[in-house]
């Protein structure tokens, strides 16, 4: 699930640097040359106002909260094409903007939370997902059956969940990763090995069968998986996901169009 292919981060950063700069030539150089009741040339007006609520965005964006809205429905049912959420951008540690170093370390993920990074495969990406393997990990995905350092990940039958758009049911699980539950998807008919597995790094790890998958987390990766496990393209596809790729924690939808009442759900 990808959020968009565009670094909005860079083109942000670059405009507060041009706003920045216009500012500075109004406020240090510009305004002491010109006479006192001559008007600043418009770009340098526009420039200098725009300035500090770009500025606000800009470190907003960077180092507090950022939305996202969810263009697939690979973490069905917890989140559905349309939402839009709020991601916790210092949960797991600050980072500079653009080149995503990481300054102060504050948290690690934990298993279950839901991760937005960059996508391995193509950096320009953001994708979310659920946490599975932590670092040092083994984790099986065996005949749509959880296995995480040989113990079971035990699932609860809840019911069907409904498609809206397509009328068709699919079974749903409740299923505890970490200290909270939440529901994924299953279906039934679905084949058990993983299809269109990619040649990724530390893909020696893992090892593949008609019946599944198993993988060795490595230091300083994550493993993981959407809730709608038959119908996601996760870490078993294109592989683990690096501490450098984390953006940060999603906890809320803000908003959704299409369902108003899903409004402040997800944690």
């Amino acid at each position: 699930m990808n959020f968009s292919s565009v670094d909005f981060a860079l083109i942000l950063f670059m405009l507060t640097l041009v706003t920045g700069a216009l500012w500075c030539v109004d406020r240090f150089y510009a305004r002491m040359r010109r006479a006192p009741d001559a008007p600043s040339p418009w770009w340098v007006e526009w420039g200098a106002a725009f300035f500090p609520v770009v500025l606000i965005v800009f470190c907003l964006r960077s180092f507090v909260v950022e939305p996202y809205k969810i263009p697939s429905g690979s973490m069905m049912p917890t989140l559905l094409e349309g939402d839009f959420i709020v991601v916790n951008k210092f949960a797991y540690g600050i980072r500079l903007p653009v080149i995503y170093t990481k300054i102060i370390d504050i948290n690690k993920p934990k298993r279950g939370e839901v991760m937005v990074f960059r996508y391995p495969p193509e950096l320009s990406q953001n994708y979310i997902k659920r946490v599975v393997g932590l670092p040092g990990d083994t984790v099986e995905y065996i005949e749509k059956g959880l296995t995480i350092n040989g113990k079971k990940v035990e699932i609860v039958e809840a019911g069907k969940y409904l498609h809206a758009d397509r009328l068709y049911h699919t079974p749903k699980y409740t299923e505890k990763l970490g200290k909270d539950e939440h529901d994924i998807l299953i279906e039934e008919q679905a084949p058990d090995f993983v299809r269109n597995v990619m040649d990724y790094p530390f893909r020696e790890n893992c090892v593949y069968d008609e019946r599944g998958f198993s993988c060795k987390v490595p230091d300083g990766h994550y493993l993981v998986m959407g809730d709608n496990r038959d119908n996601s393209a996760d870490s078993r596809v294109w592989g683990f996901v690096p501490d450098e790729n984390i953006v940060g924690r999603a906890f809320f939808i803000w908003f959704n169009f299409n369902d108003p009442g899903r409004i402040g759900s997800f944690r």
